[in-house]
């Protein structure tokens, strides 16, 4: 029995958060290999941009409650989503057109695109803090659990409880069906094929009469898709805050590096691998030992190899190790 116990206590607070987690840098890493293989740059804005989505997302939403309008027991947040993402979409065509057009008549490097979007990053980040302030923002509603623990201990007569929230259960479902979405999109569309070619091969496929321009737009509607989603899943599961999104850039960073930069395969599996790293490492793992160890071996302290504080301190090692020993990712993507 101490051993089912210790099995649930290890799938309820590592398991599914990092199931949940996983999921939503999978998405956020998505976003930045799609730039990354077609614009050809490191688009540091790419926190900021999920930070917006988001805003607008909690905007809309605030004003669905205020007239009364729910989504039962599902957050209203999901019914302000698409008002989010259009929202999104026009602000990334609007800096594309005003800002990065510029330099890819150009031809400019690839660091000077990665010196530009710092400073859309910087301005977006600005943009969102005077509109929604820099506190946190807690906008879920409806029904907060799909399983609740006391109700789980009843009905298995198990000392430890397992709880599942809606938001963890709606962001694995969303992920699969918006991953599932994105490689038919790319493998079965004419527009997605066109993208994959320019991707592949720039000069080649301009010969081939693929419009850039349009390949560009595209990209970009797909990423701010992406971002919205990913960061309205974040903001469902924790909370809403500017600069928790800045520091988001880093593990979305490392998965996508991690898996292979520019191999939508790679940021999914990428995600996951640090989403698991994280939460496994910051985890403190007494309870779990307490079950399954005899009582004369229980430990004092916590068993947590690294406080939550420093967990992108994970992220950031893992991303080193990778860039010396695999610069080409786990599914060998373009090296950084």
């Amino acid at each position: 029995m101490d051993f089912l116990n210790a099995i649930v206590a290890l799938t309820n607070f590592v398991m599914i958060p990092a199931l949940a987690y996983g999921s939503q840098l999978a998405l956020g890493a998505l976003g930045v290999t799609l730039i990354y293989s077609i614009l050809r740059f490191s688009n540091f804005a790419h926190g900021d941009t999920m930070a917006f989505g988001t805003m607008m997302t909690i905007l809309v939403t605030w004003a669905l409650q205020s007239w009364g309008i729910s989504f039962g027991p599902l957050p209203t947040a999901l019914l302000a989503l698409p008002f989010g993402i259009l929202a999104t979409m026009a602000l990334v065509l609007v800096t594309d057109r005003t800002v990065y057009r510029f330099y890819r008549a150009q031809k400019a490097k690839p660091v000077v695109f990665v010196m530009v979007s710092l400073g859309v990053m910087f301005m977006m980040n600005g943009l969102v803090r005077f509109i929604i302030g820099p506190g946190d923002q807690r906008f879920a509603d409806g029904e907060r659990f799909i399983i609740k623990a006391r109700a789980f201990k009843e009905m298995t007569g198990l000392r430890e409880g397992l709880a599942i929230k809606t938001s963890q259960g709606i962001t694995v479902i969303t992920a699969i069906v918006v991953v599932a979405l994105l490689f038919w999109f790319l493998n079965k569309t004419r527009t997605g094929k066109s993208m994959r070619a320019y991707s592949d091969n720039e000069d080649l496929a301009l010969l081939s009469g693929i419009n850039p321009e349009r390949v560009v737009m595209y990209t970009w509607l797909i990423v701010a898709t992406l971002a919205t989603i990913a960061g309205v899943l974040y903001g469902l599961d924790k909370s809403f805050k500017p600069f928790t999104y800045f520091q988001l850039l880093l593990p979305i960073f490392a998965a996508a590096i991690v898996g292979g930069l520019g191999s939508p395969q790679g940021a999914i599996a990428g995600g996951f691998i640090i989403a698991f790293s994280e939460v496994t490492i910051t985890y403190a793992w007494k309870k779990v030992i307490r079950y399954i160890m005899p009582d004369n071996l229980d430990p004092d302290g916590l068993v947590q190899l690294l406080s939550t504080d420093y967990k992108f301190a994970v992220s950031f090692a893992i991303l080193i190790i990778v860039l010396l020993f695999k610069p080409t990712g786990l599914f060998k993507g373009k090296s950084v």
